[in-house]
């Protein structure tokens, strides 16, 4: 039986990078639209289909308005920058861009975008898949597990890192080693390091 692959993309975190990647030179089209967020979307999304075959694929937003956070305690993110206007510009475009692939868009009311896919990633480690969750976003390391791993898509050229452990191997303070089994370096509260680029 062939083996069931599970890519779950934090949405959010890859538009932001995408975006802040081309922030020196934004990729500006005809209609002095910046598409740098949604160029550099779709080519992770692309490169990350035709590189790695995923059985199963998945892109989760984060929904509008306050979270479960917010309630449990009211100043949660106060202090974050306003979303920038050209990804809110993008966004819609990307959610067109991931739906047209014929992909699901998970988006649950209240609950951000990494808390729908921790809570996918361990359902789907039950039922036998190996799930990839595909974000910067260093956080999730603390969700890596023998059959759930943290896919760093390539920025720059500096190519693909691939956070996770085997079976017998001991994970790191921040829950991680390479895929490899080398240690992830780690720098502070779930903060990974990991030489090791595939």
């Amino acid at each position: 039986m062939a083996e069931k692959k599970l890519f779950l993309l934090d949405g959010h975190a890859l538009v932001y990078r995408a975006h802040f990647a081309f922030i020196t030179r934004p990729l500006i089209n005809s209609k002095g639209v910046n598409t740098s967020a949604i160029t550099g979307f779709t080519r992770t999304l692309w490169d990350l289909m035709r590189t790695e075959k995923p059985t199963h694929i998945a892109v989760a937003f984060d929904p509008k308005g306050p979270t479960f956070r917010h309630e449990l305690y009211e100043p949660y993110k106060a202090n974050r920058e306003e979303q920038p206007e050209d990804i809110s510009i993008a966004l819609p475009w990307i959610d067109k861009i991931v739906r047209a692939f014929r992909i699901p868009v998970v988006m649950l009311s209240g609950f951000e975008a990494d808390d729908v896919i921790g809570t996918l990633a361990k359902k789907a480690e039950k039922a036998g898949y190996k799930v990839f969750m595909v974000t910067p976003d260093k956080d999730y390391a603390q969700l890596v597990s023998e059959h759930i791993f943290m896919y760093k898509p390539s920025r720059q050229g500096n190519g693909i890192e691939i956070l996770g452990f085997h079976q017998g191997q001991k994970p790191g303070p921040g829950g991680a080693v390479c895929r490899t089994g080398a240690p992830v370096q780690t720098t502070g509260h779930h903060s990974c390091r990991c030489a090791h680029r595939i």
